[in-house]
């Protein structure tokens, strides 16, 4: 019989399909913990990929209905483009519309100067979140994502990406843009009608929505999250030729061998090393294995007695960090009938006057 397995496997030999990008990350959106990956933090060009910062920075410091009059700025723009004319009038709603689901160049450079009044200032805020969400080793030049003439370029992550669209995620206008299929927008004199770049969310119904990318040094860049029930993931492949059939296949992986596991809430008790009673305010979810689940632990670390922000309590899976959730101290009645007192007598000095 052993002659004829081997036989068998010598003609029909198992392909195990392996994940064809340079490099790639599979991050859990709740806890960041990374769940896969191949040279996370090896920097590469992430080409249009950088358009999620594009968007993040206008929501965050634009009103979404401002509009723009089109300058000679856009004559600028080169590559994907939403084909914007000279004098049209659009809003920045439309913009980031175009920009998402067209990767149009034109918008982005329109963004810009609608947010920021140029492009330099607009990058900077760019690099700023960047520094700010923990993106330690990504530089951003632009905010379109092609390549510079003077050999300046977009450089980052598949970890830090996957940091990116974990923040983004938190934008429900975001969450909103890059789900969407079409897209219809009317400007002075012009009617748009656009169609997602984003294969995958036309074939795999549990994507939340991402973006693509791909300049000739960058190769195909994509970043996508997506959701089963309760768990959502994000996935980054940074040079992948096969990168739709990869995020699938990487999302599903997760989906089929993870659940989401509830380590911290309000109901937690927490243990005082003293006599002041402690709270937490904040949940803390983590996609885990049923064998990692009994290998959770959790240490309560108080560093202020006094302060109402007491301490964290930190999540470990064995002797790896996961998260961390504040600690906040009940306040004591005879503290709460000082503050009750000092408002009171607050009240009477009002009504002398």
């Amino acid at each position: 019989m052993k002659w004829l397995l081997f036989l068998v496997l010598l003609l029909f030999p198992i392909s195990i399909k392996a994940i064809s990008a340079e490099s790639y990350i599979v991050m859990d959106a709740d806890s960041r913990r990374v769940l896969d990956g191949k040279n996370i933090n090896k920097e590469k060009l992430i080409a249009s990929t950088t358009k999620i910062m594009t968007c993040l920075i206008a929501l965050e410091n634009k009103d979404i209905n401002a509009t723009i009059k089109v300058g000679n700025e856009v004559l600028k723009s080169f590559g994907s483009a939403i084909y914007l004319s000279l004098g049209e009038e659009i809003s920045l709603k439309d913009l980031l519309y175009g920009l998402m689901l067209r990767s149009g160049n034109d918008a982005a450079i329109e963004i810009a100067y609608l947010v920021s009044g140029d492009m330099p200032s607009f990058v900077k805020k760019m690099n700023e979140k960047a520094y700010e969400i923990g993106m330690s080793n990504t530089v951003f030049v632009n905010n379109h994502g092609l390549e510079e003439e003077n050999g300046g370029s977009n450089t980052s992550t598949a970890y830090d990406m996957a940091l990116l669209m974990q923040y983004a995620l938190k934008n429900e206008v975001f969450k909103e843009i890059i789900k969407t299929q079409n897209y219809k927008a009317q400007t002075t004199g012009k009617t748009y009608v656009w169609k997602n770049k984003n294969k995958l969310l036309f074939s795999y119904d549990k994507l939340l929505g991402g973006k693509t990318g791909y300049t000739k040094k960058a190769l195909r860049t994509l970043v996508t999250a997506a959701q089963e029930n309760d768990k959502t993931t994000i996935v980054v492949t940074l040079n992948d030729g096969n990168d739709f059939a990869d995020h699938k296949e990487l999302h599903e992986k997760i989906f089929k061998n993870y659940e989401r596991v509830l380590l911290l809430d309000e109901e937690t008790v927490v243990e005082p090393s003293n006599e002041n009673q402690y709270y937490l305010k904040d949940k803390f979810y983590a996609l885990l294995t049923k064998e990692e689940q009994s290998q959770i632990k959790i240490d309560f670390q108080i560093n202020d007695e006094k302060k109402l922000e007491a301490g964290v309590a930190n999540v470990y899976l064995k002797d790896d960090l996961l998260g961390s959730v504040k600690i906040y101290r009940k306040v004591k009645n005879d503290e709460q009938i000082k503050k009750e007192g000092f408002f009171k007598k607050f009240l009477r000095w009002l009504l002398k006057w």
